[in-house]
């Protein structure tokens, strides 16, 4: 418990949260958008699918991540992903393509006020939808437990409790963290900026990491 009360310990686990918000947020629009052209009933299902599928999935890739981060270049690897992530990340609060739909999907409410929820219906089948879901799934949740990990880099205990943040707030609050951010931009900004940094951190030590290995 001390060793998470230092600075080290307390900066890296102000990432992991931030990271966890922001991701989880991002996630949830991303499965609303996914399922917005369903019926309404086919949509409700295909987002409730999509949260659990994206907890499981964190739990999963969190037991299996950890280990493979001790894979000689893994952790550059990880950094240049999340650096893609980035850039995905940027494009899509600049360009906010599709957000608004995805985001009535979500929480059940007209946020443009053009007296529809979501996308119009008959635009993707159910299984469509549910492909679309389970992509984005495996790589969101791939891409928040790698964030999550190479911001606690060597605090264990930041690491878990990070973890099961991400899961519990991908289970319970994806919605409400995605309309948050829908209101406050700048706290998808500033997420963006702390994975950024943790991208650039990764890649930096993942360098030094392989650079011995290829002298």
């Amino acid at each position: 418990m001390q060793s998470l009360l230092t600075g080290d310990a307390l900066w890296a686990l102000g990432q992991v949260i931030m990271i966890d918000l922001v991701l989880a947020g991002d996630n949830a629009v991303v499965i609303g958008l996914a399922a917005s052209g369903l019926p309404r009933d086919q949509r409700n299902k295909a987002i409730l699918v999509g949260i659990i599928a994206a907890t499981v999935l964190r739990i999963v890739f969190a037991a299996l991540t950890t280990q493979l981060l001790q894979i000689l270049g893994l952790i550059l690897v990880g950094g240049i992903l999340l650096l893609w992530v980035c850039w995905k990340m940027w494009r899509e609060l600049r360009d906010g393509h599709g957000e608004e739909e995805g985001l009535e999907a979500v929480t059940g409410e007209d946020i443009n006020a053009d007296g529809t929820i979501g996308a119009p219906p008959g635009r993707k089948s159910f299984a469509q939808a549910a492909w679309q879901i389970i992509i984005a799934d495996v790589s969101m949740s791939l891409d928040n437990v790698l964030a999550v990990a190479g911001a606690a880099r060597e605090h264990p205990g930041v690491l878990i409790i990070g973890l099961a943040l991400s899961v519990a707030l991908m289970g319970l609050a994806a919605s409400v963290i995605a309309k948050l951010l829908q209101k406050h931009r700048w706290i998808a900004y500033l997420g963006l900026a702390v994975i950024l940094y943790v991208a650039l951190d990764m890649i930096y030590r993942g360098i030094l990491e392989v650079y011995p290995a290829l002298m």
